[in-house]
């Protein structure tokens, strides 16, 4: 009897060891889903805000911005570490933009930097064109063509086929949920918990 109630203990613990990593990613799909109730207006300014936890003006974004404030709602600042990541690295991240320095108003907003802040904090998923090996909680980084470069977050909503998850994503008509994964070439894919 005590053999089955200790290994009876153990599979609750393990069980609860694999809800747990799982739990963070579709809480994060979650929490991306809420963004699209907010009427959010591209816009690519530049915009000298706080730090940490700076947001730029609640009804503008781009991209890059459905990523940190879906990880904002998770209590992760994706400004606060990207700054302090490129900030003792700043050799390993792009220099698309020539500067010399951190910028701690703009680089998490860049879709480059967060591929290489997700590399090097993250885990590297693989691109392949199965969509079962896209998951919610997963960050998709596509091409738009030429050095133009996109991001998104897969939620736990499935295509009208149920082939594939859909993405939030903003590609210029603001926070909107689509079935575009393999609408443009997916260039990074990752996941990340701090």
């Amino acid at each position: 009897m005590k053999n089955k109630i200790v290994l009876l203990f153990f599979l609750v613990l393990g069980s609860g060891n694999a809800f747990s990593q799982n739990s963070f990613y579709s809480i994060l799909a979650d929490s991306t889903v809420t963004l699209i109730a907010d009427h959010v207006v591209y816009d690519p300014s530049y915009f000298s805000i706080a730090y940490p936890n700076g947001d730029i003006p609640k009804g503008k974004g781009v991209c890059t911005d459905v990523i940190i404030r879906a990880y904002r709602k998770m209590g992760i600042d994706l400004q606060k570490e990207v700054h302090e990541d490129m900030k003792s690295n700043f050799s390993h991240y792009p220099k698309n933009w020539g500067l010399k320095t951190t910028d701690k108003n703009i680089d998490h907003r860049r879709v480059p930097n967060l591929m290489r802040f997700f590399e090097r904090n993250g885990v590297v998923r693989s691109i392949t064109n199965d969509p079962n090996d896209y998951k919610p909680g997963d960050i998709v980084c596509w091409n738009l063509g030429g050095a133009i470069t996109h991001i998104g977050i897969i939620i736990d909503q499935r295509s009208s086929d149920y082939k594939r998850y859909l993405i939030v994503h903003n590609i210029g008509a603001g926070q909107v949920i689509q079935d575009c994964l393999f609408d443009y070439k997916i260039i990074g894919h990752y996941r990340y918990k701090k």
